[in-house]
């Protein structure tokens, strides 16, 4: 056997290695297909903080709180915080006047959104103290929320849970193929990972925005500020010891990218954060799996870890050697052997991304919009294609610096069409006319009084505390 040989059989070994660490979660294949976890009727109304990003979003952020304004919960128990971060729109004041309590920051250094959020709850530390809230929930400002959804999530608190994240539909999923490509991968995570992680008692993992933890998460601040924040807070919370649960039942709305361009920039910065990520928190996650035989942080380490980067890796390896083959000793087979295979592995690669999309179109067919069996059909045959931008992404990230650049939205859906839209077998009509009319009663009202100086960069502390 010639070094060449030896070469490809270690290529192959590595291969088998990571299939069989990862091969547990063909359990959650199946357990996701029909289980999740179900929380009681609470026993109590908890008092949230709701907490927004915002840079130049004057477009949609009303729509986010008026969605607020309208949830079925008292709104006495809801204040709503929003840092407009660097903006240049009027973000802050659309902010105001839907009763949220507005900060603005100007920090061009610094522009991720873990910076954001770092300095939005160092406000509200000094103005009204983390304690004055049980819990918070985080949001983007493209969200839309179902009136139920902070009723649901407050099922989830109060059962105990310190960490919840929950189900991400999608605005425009009929829009484009690309949006669709989204939204068909959002859902596939919410049926092989977060659910039966739910059941298992795992913990799911933070994907951007939609999640609620106990204020106790962020005693001693928020400090997480890598280009993907969510990560980096999922390991972080597991090294804490905590567990992040999910609710299918709390539903908030999310609006995906639709140009190529804008779409590829994100899976860049997702990419080169999943990389910050995985470097940061790594180490500590194998460490406490060995030292606690935690299989909660094994887990985690194995979410965290670039998979993507070591199929690319050693696909490249096997086309040198297979050009090695070729050039050194005149062996054909070699190249042949390679290509072949590679054209075997993507067309079994776009099988099983095929197979998936119509898996999730089919089980998830009660949430989804009415679309026609064509669009469906595309949907499904351009799915592997978001699989290869993700690819594509990674290599890009770990050659290159990578700068946080906001995400323009442009899909106005309100609350308004929000509550009239029917989506499969699933309608929100019975709440239609009473939800509105919450929204007509509390859009303008304040519920949480400003600090003296919330308008300003450096506000003065305020005397209150509650």
């Amino acid at each position: 056997m010639d070094h060449l040989e030896l070469a490809e059989h270690a290529l192959t070994i590595v291969s088998l290695i990571f299939m069989l660490l990862y091969a547990y979660r063909l359990v959650f294949v199946l357990l996701g297909a029909k289980y999740t976890r179900q929380f009681p009727p609470c026993r109590a109304q908890h008092k949230y903080a709701i907490v927004i990003a915002a840079r130049n979003e004057a477009a949609v952020l009303a729509n986010l709180l008026d969605s607020i304004a309208a949830q079925a919960y008292p709104q006495a128990k809801l204040a709503v915080f929003v840092v407009a971060d660097n903006c240049t729109d009027a973000t802050a004041a659309v902010a105001r006047r839907h009763g949220a309590v507005c900060y603005e920051r100007r920090d061009l250094r610094h522009c991720t959104k873990g910076y954001a959020l770092q300095f939005l709850f160092k406000c509200i530390n000094r103005d009204y103290g983390y304690a004055a809230f049980e819990a918070y929930m985080i949001f983007d400002a493209d969200n839309l929320l179902a009136p139920d959804y902070v009723s649901r999530m407050n099922e989830a608190f109060d059962a105990g849970e310190k960490i919840v994240i929950s189900y991400r539909a999608t605005k425009n999923l009929d829009r484009s193929w690309l949006a669709a490509s989204y939204a068909l991968h959002w859902l596939r995570t919410v049926r092989t990972e977060n659910r039966p992680r739910s059941v298992l008692r795992l913990s799911a993992r933070v994907q951007g925005t939609g999640y609620l933890f106990a204020n106790e998460v962020v005693a001693a601040g928020w400090n997480y500020t890598t280009l993907t924040e969510d990560r980096a807070f999922s390991a972080d919370a597991v090294l804490r010891g905590y567990r992040i649960s999910y609710n299918d039942a709390a539903v908030f709305y999310d609006e995906q990218p639709e140009s190529l361009k804008i779409a590829l920039r994100q899976r860049i910065r997702w990419s080169k954060g999943h990389l910050q990520s995985f470097a940061q928190m790594s180490g500590k996650l194998l460490a406490y799996t060995v030292r606690e035989h935690s299989f909660l942080a094994y887990d985690m380490l194995t979410t965290l870890f670039p998979y993507d980067l070591v199929g690319l890796t050693t696909r490249f390896l096997r086309f040198l050697l297979a050009l090695s083959a070729l050039l050194l000793y005149q062996q054909g087979r070699g190249l042949g052997g390679v290509l072949q295979s590679w054209l075997l592995f993507f067309l079994g690669d776009w099988a099983g991304a095929f197979l998936s999309a119509v898996y999730v179109f089919y089980i998830e067919r009660d949430r989804l919009g009415a679309l026609s069996w064509q669009r469906k059909l595309l949907y499904c045959a351009t799915f592997q294609s978001f699989m290869i931008l993700g690819r594509l992404s990674v290599a890009i990230a770990l050659v290159t610096k990578v700068k946080w650049k906001p995400i323009p939205h442009t899909k106005p859906l309100n609350v308004q069409a929000l509550l009239r839209e029917e989506r499969g077998g699933r309608t929100w009509q019975p709440l239609d006319e009473p939800a509105l009319l919450r929204l007509q009663t509390n859009r303008e009202r304040t519920v949480l009084a400003p600090p003296v100086a919330a308008e300003t960069i450096n506000p003065v502390r305020a005397a209150r505390r509650n």
